[in-house]
């Protein structure tokens, strides 16, 4: 398995615990190897630092987790392979919560075949009921972080589990990884007071053993989450509270129109969290039908 990337140079693990190094075969041509890939190698398998195997087969992946630059870019990104749960994780305060990345890497999630979940962090500074009231309808699970710890609960999660985390920059994401795995040592950054923008701590995407069996997957925190890859079709598929109220939409109803069946459920729901999902949903829509028509 692939464990960490780093300028062409490839740290792996051998099923039976060790710890190799190597490059990819030039007969693998353009085939992008990342982490979390189960890889076939040849050549010198020692582990020694100064040695590197060959990579000169990627085994089948089970899932792919993509994205692009935003929604016009075709070049598709792939963050990590063979992940079985996305844990987006983001903070009630400092930076604020920006539920338009959280709806993306959902979508993103749902569309690779990969199970999402939100971890919320720093409750101790603000609660996380405005969080809680937008997406507790969803069928998504949602764990809430207290001081600087991972809850019981979701390290129960995560238990076998391969698990990829995806947030902005200074959310709490390697404090986080450093209270699953104690032995990470992940440096934690801190947020600019003027942008609300956190500093890019973690720069490169690591896999990590959990104590109680499974990986958990860092990731350098983001600013924009593309999905020019899933089919606008399908983004509808993220909003399951949503998607129950659409069989009465017209055919072939885009979601973002009069005659949708949410545009008469805003009439009977005009709450603010409802509100506000509906609105997430057709501004990713909006996005998707902007970006094919671009191309």
């Amino acid at each position: 398995m692939v464990m960490t990337v780093d300028r062409g140079r490839f740290t792996l693990e051998s099923d039976d615990g060790n710890v190799l190094y190597a490059v990819k075969a030039r007969e693998l041509g353009r085939k992008g190897i990342v982490v979390g890939d189960r890889v076939g190698i040849v050549g010198d398998i020692s582990g020694d630092v100064d040695t590197q195997a060959r990579i000169v087969r990627r085994l089948e992946r089970t899932s792919t987790l993509r994205r692009t630059a935003d929604d016009t870019d075709p070049v598709e990104r792939v963050i990590v392979a063979n992940a079985t749960q996305l844990a987006v994780v983001t903070a009630t305060t400092d930076p604020e919560p920006r539920t338009g990345l959280i709806d993306r890497t959902v979508v993103a999630a749902l569309d690779a075949g990969i199970t999402p979940m939100l971890v919320v962090t720093k409750t101790d500074l603000k609660p996380a009921d405005e969080l809680l009231a937008l997406y507790g309808p969803l069928d998504l699970p949602v764990f809430i972080g207290r001081h600087r710890e991972a809850p019981p609960a979701l390290r129960d999660a995560l238990r076998g589990e391969a698990t990829v985390l995806v947030g902005h920059s200074g959310v709490g994401k390697s404090t986080l990884v450093n209270s699953l795995v104690p032995l990470a040592e992940r440096e934690i950054g801190h947020v600019n007071a003027v942008t609300g923008r956190g500093r890019h701590t973690s720069t490169s995407v690591v896999a990590m053993h959990l104590p109680d069996g499974g990986f958990i997957i860092d990731t350098p925190g983001i600013r924009s989450f593309g999905l020019a890859h899933v089919d606008v079709g399908r983004v509808i598929h993220a909003f399951s509270d949503l998607e129950s109220l659409t069989s009465e939409c017209p055919r072939a109803c885009s979601h973002d129109e009069p005659e949708c069946a949410l545009t008469l459920a805003l009439e009977d729901d005009p709450s603010n969290e409802f509100v506000a999902r509906v609105g997430s949903l057709r501004r990713l829509i909006r996005s998707r039908m902007d970006a094919s028509d671009e191309n």
